[in-house]
């Protein structure tokens, strides 16, 4: 028989998991849309006191002049493959720097060999060079997400040999019994799906493959040809255990992309923040492709996931957390070697203009987006 003390911690008890999931007050709530319709931010100041701290931009090295008739790196250093057109002062600045963003315990022993820089046969070495490139083509090709701002190593490094947020395509995973047959890829709790019951794998039918996140239907029960299962309630659970990513990337709600009157409307019921998100998935897909995938025989076997496959990007790897990565700091801007390759000065002492990539080569111009967009 239960004493009324036992009651009492009995009642106590429940309160406190009814409530574990909810946030204490005061809550802040910014007003994005007309009143009644919902468009509105809310924050935990808390929170964002957190996230702040984990935001901040480091200390930007002071610059070095190129000086004209001065010698490039790559003249002066053996098998300098990415960084060759720098001045050797701005080589040794940029090389600096990225030891501080990627491997400041290991320094440059992380991805050279003592006394022979130029060999290639550390791994990271070799990684290291085509994220360089990488980085070069978000700030020079992808300025229609990134737009003047740009990105530097340290954007998804943040000091880590490896950035926090990345994904693996998960392994396998058995039904309770095994007597369920197909789990479908869901029903299996994962931080990727906010540990729901939606799809643990939300990644990679959008930032590996290209699958149409769109599931507005433009048929009733439409089964057969391009349509064939693309609105179902499974596509749509994909669909939304993607944008629940999407929303803990950025630390935002829906309305951040979207308006409350017609979520799937583009035009005037969108946010300008949607056409960035929907120009950020085809950015993280072809990094992805193109970047990562191809250098996967590179990284040894406990630097892959439980599948083999090589660490990928999602929003989550540059935003964590913020809805601008380190709240819109532009670093890139002090580094133009993390552009397009730099031209030595001519006649005198001058940064190299940054060169503007025409959007409309790499991705649809703004205002003409495909009907197949998020």
């Amino acid at each position: 028989m239960m004493t009324r003390t036992m009651i009492k911690l009995f009642l106590a008890s429940t309160a406190a998991l009814l409530i574990a999931g909810c946030e204490r007050p005061p809550i802040a709530v910014s007003q994005t849309g007309f009143r009644g319709t919902a468009m509105q931010q809310v924050y935990n100041p808390r929170t964002l006191a957190t996230q702040a701290s984990l935001n901040k931009a480091p200390a930007v090295a002071d610059a070095i002049v190129d000086v004209p008739g001065t010698p490039r790196a790559g003249a002066i250093y053996q098998n300098v493959q990415v960084l060759g057109d720098l001045s050797v002062g701005e080589f040794a600045r940029t090389m600096s720097a990225i030891t501080e963003w990627v491997a400041p315990q290991q320094g440059c022993n992380y991805c050279h060999i003592a006394g022979n820089f130029a060999d290639d046969s550390v791994y990271t070495k070799v990684v290291a060079r085509k994220m360089l490139q990488m980085t070069q083509k978000i700030n020079s090709g992808w300025k229609t997400h990134v737009a003047e701002t740009g990105v530097t190593c340290y954007t998804c490094h943040r000091g880590n040999n490896i950035p926090k947020e990345i994904w693996f395509a998960p392994a396998p995973q058995k039904s309770a019994g095994g007597n369920l047959g197909n789990d479908a890829g869901q029903n299996h709790p994962a931080k990727a799906s906010g540990l729901s019951s939606l799809p643990y794998d939300p990644f990679t039918p959008y930032f590996l493959d290209s699958k149409p996140i769109r599931v507005n239907g433009k048929e009733a029960l439409a089964m057969t040809g391009t349509a064939a299962n693309r609105s179902s309630i499974k596509q749509t659970e994909f669909t939304y255990a993607t944008m629940m990513h999407w929303s803990t990337a950025l630390g935002v709600n829906c309305t951040y992309c979207h308006n409350t009157q017609a979520f799937a409307a583009w035009g005037a019921n969108a946010t300008p923040q949607r056409a960035t998100a929907w120009y950020g998935i085809r950015m993280a897909r072809e990094l992805n492709n193109e970047y990562m995938v191809p250098i996967t025989n590179v990284f040894p076997a406990y630097r892959l996931g439980p599948t083999g496959d090589v660490a990928k990007a999602n929003c989550a790897t540059c935003h964590q957390g913020a809805y601008k990565p380190l709240y819109g700091a532009a670093m890139a801007k002090h580094y133009p070697a993390l552009y397009a390759p730099v031209k030595a000065p001519d006649a005198v002492p001058a940064v190299a203009a940054v060169p503007v990539a025409d959007a409309a080569t790499v991705v649809p111009a703004a205002g003409r987006v495909e009907v197949s967009a998020k």
